[in-house]
């Protein structure tokens, strides 16, 4: 028996795949925040992506701490502050004043800040698919993200991602649970610049994106 699959099984129409394109292209990491307040039901819609996104062995192992205090806040930008500046110097000569007059963070402006973290000790799942590969849990938390990321930008807003931290002080600073691993800390709000599709590294003249998919065959 032969299978034939139609052009229309299962698929969604021409605008709608043109429309998640340009969402996607326009899917930004946001540095430059207006410091408007974010509608709490937007957000509230937002967040749930999260319960859509795939994790291992229905784990769902992503636990979200919302950064609300002053002394919180401070201590996380603190800590921005000393891991950017030992990041910078990794660098020298034009990458280092390159380095240094990269914006890295949206903390000082964003309205709605996020730590996002992965519990790899949930039981929830039952250790499915994580036995071999515990680092599973974490990318399930990774996949959530994008889904919250892109549900934001649906909105109109923006999210970015910031890494220069010491985990681990964040961890004390915010008093994380034993067993939660940060996997990211999270600026959100209105966007400056709302329809680019160019990064702003690239701008920069940081670093340019492929022009393709390498792909090999073994």
């Amino acid at each position: 028996m032969t299978l034939r699959k139609t052009r229309d099984q299962g698929a969604f129409p021409e605008g709608f795949r043109s429309e998640l394109d340009r969402l996607m292209r326009l899917r930004r990491d946001v540095r430059r925040f207006r410091r408007d307040p974010v509608d709490e039901a937007v957000l509230a819609r937002c967040l749930s992506a999260f319960l859509l996104a795939p994790s291992v062995g229905l784990s769902e192992p992503w636990r979200v701490l919302r950064i609300e205090s002053d002394t919180a806040r401070a201590a996380a930008l603190e800590n921005f502050k000393a891991a950017n500046a030992e990041a910078l110097q990794g660098y020298s000569g034009a990458q280092a004043e390159r380095y240094a007059g990269l914006k890295l963070s949206g903390m000082q402006e964003a309205p709605v800040q996020l730590a996002i973290y992965c519990d790899d000790a949930t039981s929830k799942g039952h250790g499915l698919g994580a036995g071999s590969m515990p680092e599973m849990r974490r990318y399930s938390v990774v996949c959530a993200i994008t889904l919250f990321w892109l549900s934001l930008r649906a909105e109109g807003l923006g999210l970015g991602w910031v890494s220069v931290l010491d985990p681990e002080q964040l961890n004390r600073d915010l008093k994380a649970p034993e067993g939660w691993q940060l996997i990211g800390y999270f600026c959100i709000g209105h966007p400056e610049v709302t329809e680019d599709e160019t990064p702003e590294l690239e701008q920069q003249g940081w670093e340019s994106r492929r022009d393709g998919l390498p792909v090999e065959t073994r």
